[in-house]
C-alpha cells in the first residue's frame, strides 16, 4: 500500500489562496458577462484541477448561460459530475431567459425524475415558461408543490404565483395568495398592484396602491412605474398624484422612474412636462431616447424628434429596433425621403432589415415619401413572410400613387396566400375602387365582404357606401346603408353625409332618389342641417324642380353663401336669368358676401342671357368690391360673354 507523501503547508495554503481567487474572479466574470476573461478563468480551473468543484462548476454554468448562449451552457451541464439544485436552477433560467420555454419545462422534468427538489427560486422560474406558454395546469402543480414543501410563505415564490394567476384572470386565486403572504413586503404588494394593472383592473391597482400606503409599507420605484403603466387609463389628478408621492418619498429618479414618467406626460400631450422629466438628471439610455422620439413624433412634432435622434447618436448611445421604428414615424410624416433613406442604411447596418415591424415602417416611408412605388416595393418583396400590416401597407401605396389596378392585383394576391384582410385593409381597397369608379370590382369586394361577416363592421361599411357613390351606384349606395346593422356620423347619420347622398343623386339626375332621401331627412331630424337643406337647393335647382329649390331654400333659417349659391346656381342653369340676378341682389342685401363660385353663377347668367355690359360690370366689381381674385373659370365666362355678343377683340383682350 503507498503511503500518502503529505503535502507542505505552505504549499496547502497557496493552493487555498488561489482557490479562493479563482471562486472570487469566477463569480465577478458572471456578473460582468465578461466572455473573453471568464474562458480564461475556465482555463485555469483545468490547469488547478479543480474543474470537478461544483461551487465553481455552478458559476461558469451561469457565465456559459449568459456569454455563450443557452445551447453550450447545456453542453456544460450535461458534462458536469456533478449536479445540485443550483445547477439545474441555472440551466433552467438560461432557457427561460432565452424564452425557450418548451425546453425550461422538459428540463424541469427531468429535474424531478433524477435530480434533487427544486427550491422556491427553481419553481419562481418555472412559473414564467408555465405564464408564456398558457400552461395552466403545470402552474397549478408548481402551486401544489410549493404548499407541499413549505414554501408558500416565500415571497419571491408568493409574488410569482400571484402574477401567474392574475395572467389567467384567476384573480380569486390572486388575492387569496396575497392575503396569506407578509404584508409588511414592497415586492407583494407591487406584484399584485402589477398583476391588476396587466389584468386592466385599475380601480383595483389604486386601492390595492391605497392599502399600501395606509400599512405603512413604502411604494418603490417599480411600484411606481407599474402605477404608471396604467395611467393612460387614470385620471389627470391620479396621475399627478404618483408623481407627487413620488417627490415626497424620495425614490430615485434613475432611468427607468424618469423613461415611465416621460411616457406618461407625452401620452397625455404635456411635452413640456415631460421634456422637464427627461433633464432632471444627466444620464440618458435608449429606452429614455426612445421615449423622447417616440413621444415627440406622437405629439406631431416630428423636426423635434428628429433633432432628438441626432443628440442620441451625438451622445453614443445606439438606436434599438423601437427607435427607429419612432423616427421611420417622424420620416414619413414630414414626407423626409433622405432621412428615411439614412434611418434605412442604420437598420440594415444592425441587421435589422428582415425584422418585419422594421420592414412594414420602410414600406409605408417609401411609399408616402417616395415619387415612385418602387423602393416601397422592394423593400415588401424583402420581407420573407409578410404581416397583414406589410399588405395594407402595400395596397395603400399602390393606391397613393394612383395605380388602383395594382392595388386590387395585391389584395388578391394578398388572399391566395392566406392573409385575411382587416377592416383598414377593406376600406383602402374600397376607396381604390372608388376613385376609379370600378362597379365590377367594388361588387366583387362586396361579396367577399358579406360572405366573411365582415359587413358588420361599421369602418367596411362606411367604406362600400363611399365606393358605390363614387361608382354613381346611388341605389346600391342606400341599400348598403339600410342593411348595415351600425351607422355612425359617416354613414349617414349626421348632415354632412347625407348631403353627400344628395350631391349624388343631383349630379345623376336621380330626382326619385333625392325625395326619398329628404324624406329621410325630414324623418331623422336632419332637415334643419344647414349642409342638408343646401344639398337639397342645389339637387331640386339641377333636377328643375325650382318650385321645390325654393322652398328649400325659404325654409333655411340663416341662409350661407352655399345656400345663395345652390339657389342663383338652380335658377340661371334652367333660363330664369332675371330671377337668378335677383337673388344676386338679395345675397347682398342680406350681407352675405358673394364668393367666387356665386361670380361664376352670374357670370354664366348673364352670358346666357345675352347681358354682356352688366357681366362685365360684375366681373370688375369682382376685385374691387369684393375682393374676390377672378379664377381661370371666370375668365372662361368672361371671354364667353363677349364672345356670343360678337365682340371678339375684347374677348381676345381678356
Amino acid at each position: 500500500m503507498l503511503r500518502q507523501i503529505p503535502i507542505p503547508i505552505a504549499e496547502k495554503t497557496e493552493l487555498l489562496h488561489r482557490f479562493r481567487d479563482v471562486c472570487s474572479r469566477v463569480a465577478s466574470f458572471c456578473n460582468s458577462k465578461s466572455l473573453k476573461q471568464g474562458v480564461c478563468i475556465h482555463s485555469q480551473i483545468i490547469k488547478l484541477g479543480i474543474q470537478d468543484h461544483l461551487y465553481l462548476n455552478n458559476n461558469l454554468l451561469s457565465l456559459y448561460g449568459k456569454c455563450f448562449g443557452v445551447e453550450h451552457a447545456r453542453q456544460f451541464f450535461d458534462e458536469m459530475p456533478r449536479r445540485d439544485v443550483v445547477s439545474w436552477t441555472g440551466i433552467l433560467s438560461a432557457y427561460v431567459k432565452e424564452e425557450k420555454h418548451e425546453e425550461a419545462l422538459d428540463i424541469f422534468d427531468l429535474m424531478i425524475l433524477s435530480g434533487p427538489f427544486p427550491n422556491a427560486f427553481t419553481l419562481s422560474t418555472v412559473l414564467r415558461s408555465c405564464s408564456a406558454l398558457g400552461e395552466f395546469s403545470f402552474g397549478k402543480r408548481i402551486h401544489a408543490s410549493s404548499i407541499k414543501h413549505g414554501f408558500e410563505s416565500n415571497q419571491i415564490l408568493g409574488s410569482a404565483l400571484i402574477g401567474f394567476y392574475c395572467k389567467f384572470n384567476s384573480s380569486d386565486e390572486a388575492c387569496k395568495l396575497f392575503s396569506y403572504m407578509d404584508k409588511s413586503d414592497t415586492i407583494s404588494w407591487t406584484t399584485m398592484i402589477s398583476s391588476s394593472v396587466q389584468a386592466g383592473k385599475w380601480s383595483q391597482a389604486l386601492r390595492l396602491y391605497k392599502d399600501m400606503i395606509e400599512s405603512d409599507v413604502s411604494p418603490n420605484e417599480f411600484t411606481f412605474v407599474k402605477l404608471l403603466a396604467a395611467s393612460g387609463s387614470l385620471s389627470l389628478n391620479h396621475r399627478k398624484l404618483f408623481h407627487a408621492h413620488m417627490i415626497v418619498l424620495g425614490v430615485e429618479m434613475n432611468l427607468v422612474v424618469k423613461t415611465a414618467l416621460f411616457d406618461m406626460y407625452s401620452r397625455y400631450q404635456m411635452m413640456e412636462d415631460a421634456i422637464k422629466i427627461s433633464k432632471l438628471t444627466p444620464e440618458y439610455d435608449v429606452l429614455l431616447w426612445t421615449a423622447i422620439i417616440s413621444g415627440l413624433a406622437q405629439n406631431f412634432k416630428f423636426k423635434e424628434a428628429v433633432t432628438a435622434f441626432q443628440e442620441m447618436e451625438i451622445s453614443g448611445i445606439l438606436a434599438n429596433k423601437f427607435t427607429y421604428l419612432s423616427m421611420l414615424v417622424a420620416c414619413t410624416s414630414i414626407l423626409s425621403l433622405d432621412l428615411g433613406r439614412q434611418i434605412h442604411s442604420r437598420v440594415i447596418k444592425t441587421g435589422l432589415e428582415y425584422d418585419v415591424p422594421i420592414g412594414n415602417a420602410l414600406v409605408d416611408m417609401y411609399m408616402k415619401c417616395s415619387l415612385t412605388v418602387e423602393d416601397g416595393l422592394r423593400v415588401f418583396t424583402g420581407i420573407e413572410s409578410p404581416n397583414i400590416i406589410s399588405w395594407t401597407s402595400l395596397i395603400a401605396g399602390f393606391s397613393e400613387h394612383g395605380f388602383q389596378q395594382d392595388s386590387f392585383n395585391s389584395f388578391m394576391e394578398m388572399r391566395a396566400v392566406g392573409e385575411q384582410p382587416n377592416s383598414f385593409t377593406l376600406s383602402i381597397i374600397l376607396r381604390a375602387c372608388s376613385a376609379i369608379k370600378s362597379l365590377n370590382q367594388t361588387s366583387q369586394l362586396h361579396g367577399f365582404i358579406i360572405k366573411t361577416n365582415a359587413d358588420h363592421d361599421i369602418i367596411v361599411g362606411n367604406a362600400l357606401v363611399d365606393a358605390y357613390a363614387g361608382s354613381g351606384q346611388v341605389d346600391d349606395a342606400w341599400h348598403v346603408v339600410l342593411y348595415m346593422k351600425q351607422r355612425d356620423a359617416i354613414t349617414y347619420t349626421n348632415g354632412y353625409s347625407l348631403a353627400c347622398f344628395f350631391s349624388a343623386s343631383a349630379s345623376l339626375g336621380r330626382t326619385e332618389t333625392g325625395k326619398q332621401l329628404h324624406c329621410y331627412s325630414v324623418k331623422s331630424g336632419l332637415s334643419g342641417c344647414i349642409s342638408v337643406s343646401n344639398s337639397l337647393v342645389d339637387l331640386y335647382g339641377k333636377c328643375g324642380l325650382l318650385n321645390d329649390a325654393r322652398r328649400a331654400f325659404t325654409e333655411i333659417n340663416k341662409p350661407d353663401v352655399v345656400s345663395w349659391n345652390g339657389l342663383i346656381s338652380g335658377l340661371a342653369s334652367n333660363g330664369y336669368v332675371s330671377s337668378a340676378l335677383s337673388a344676386f341682389d338679395d345675397m347682398r342685401l342680406t350681407g352675405v358676401k358673394p364668393n367666387s363660385v356665386t361670380f361664376l353663377s352670374v357670370l354664366f347668367t348673364c352670358s346666357h342671357g345675352g347681358l354682356v355690359d352688366l357681366g362685365l360690370q360684375y366681373f370688375y366689381s369682382m376685385r374691387e368690391m369684393h375682393d374676390v381674385e377672378p379664377q381661370l373659370d371666370h375668365y372662361v365666362c368672361l371671354v364667353d360673354l363677349l364672345g356670343r355678343a360678337g365682340r371678339l377683340e375684347e374677348a381676345m383682350d381678356a
